[in-house]
């Protein structure tokens, strides 16, 4: 898929204030470590996580999205009643209905005539979203459009460490530590036909692959909304998703290259779901590209679902990593599985 018109106006993002480090979680798991004879520093160790964030207790995802969302507005300087769009595309959500973005498109002062919506899609639903904005945009159905997301962790992660020291199994720890990777934060991103007199990003195109007959081996349910009034139980194959995961991501990068017309020498630079140092590595040698042309932050942030690569976009901005006129590709790979990659001019 190709783009002419539209361009990435701009990026906003919202940390979450409360700091967990790898030895917090690892203290609450000492009865299992003691019983499993594992030392301490098994999750760093694994994962290359030292610490993520988390909300405060019943803090509203909706809230987490409007901020968010209101930095990029802000930097966009596009009034609320020009965005004709607005997706919300998280994992978590507050209801199964309405859509969590109405409460956000409420708080935010979107006009009566925006398509209001939520799109569900694991770790890559914000990029479905930029997708879908993207597509109205070139053809001429709306001049700007809005994407966001928010994701909490500690509900997912309590209830693990929970069910962890209930079982005190091996294969039960196996099948959870990746959740206990994850981080909170908020994403958005306004993108538009550039008719508002801004240069921005322009977005040239993407590429999408999928390989579904994997579906099962990352799951995470039931889904009654966040905070869940029904006990959520999160696994993960992680060598399975690892292993299916690099290779669907090598197959899109191949055929993504060609989409965009782009030799063997680029993108100049390349954001990716922030997994951790294994999936980094893997990845980054299925590819064929150097280390320096990748950005991360899981290191600090873990793993914030479908906020991690926006978030990390726009750390890697703030700090010069992404110069103007850099071909970056932004590479999202999520359970079910999907890959979705979009390339942008810098």
């Amino acid at each position: 898929m190709r783009y002419r018109n539209v361009i990435i106006e701009s990026i906003g993002y919202e940390l979450a204030p409360n700091v967990v480090t790898a030895e917090d979680l690892e203290s609450r798991l000492a009865p299992l470590y003691e019983q499993l004879h594992l030392k301490p520093g098994q999750l760093t160790q694994l994962t290359g996580i030292e610490e993520s964030r988390y909300w405060d207790p019943d803090f509203r995802l909706s809230e987490g999205a409007i901020r968010a969302g209101r930095k990029a507005i802000d930097r966009a300087g596009i009034p609320p009643d020009q965005i004709g769009m607005l997706i919300y595309g998280a994992v978590c959500r507050e209801n199964l209905e309405p859509a969590t973005a109405c409460a956000v498109a409420d708080g935010l002062g979107v006009g009566p005539r925006a398509q209001i919506f939520d799109i569900s899609n694991a770790c890559i639903g914000i990029l479905n979203g930029m997708f879908q904005v993207a597509n109205a945009i070139e053809l001429g159905q709306i001049r700007a459009g809005l994407v966001v997301a928010c994701e909490s962790c500690r509900q997912i992660v309590d209830a693990t460490i929970d069910r962890m020291l209930q079982a005190r199994d091996m294969d039960i720890f196996k099948h959870c530590v990746a959740t206990l990777t994850g981080g909170s934060g908020a994403a958005a991103v306004v993108l538009s036909d550039g008719s508002f007199g801004h240069e921005g990003h322009p977005l040239r195109g993407g590429m999408v692959k999928n390989a579904v007959r994997h579906h099962r081996l990352c799951t995470w349910g039931p889904d009654t909304g966040i905070p869940a009034s029904a006990p959520h139980v999160m696994n993960t194959d992680s060598v399975g998703v690892l292993q299916n995961g690099v290779q669907l991501g090598m197959e899109t990068f191949r055929a993504f290259q060609q989409e965009m017309g782009w030799s063997g020498d680029l993108p100049d630079k390349i954001i990716c779901h922030q997994v951790g140092s294994s999936h980094q590595q893997a990845i980054l040698n299925a590819i064929g590209m150097p280390a320096d042309r990748d950005f991360t932050t899981f290191r600090y942030l873990g793993n914030i679902g479908t906020v991690s690569l926006i978030v990390t976009a726009a750390i890697a901005d703030e700090r010069g990593f992404l110069a103007p006129d850099d071909h970056v590709g932004f590479l999202g790979i999520g359970s079910g599985l999907n890959c979705l990659m979009l390339g942008i001019e810098w």
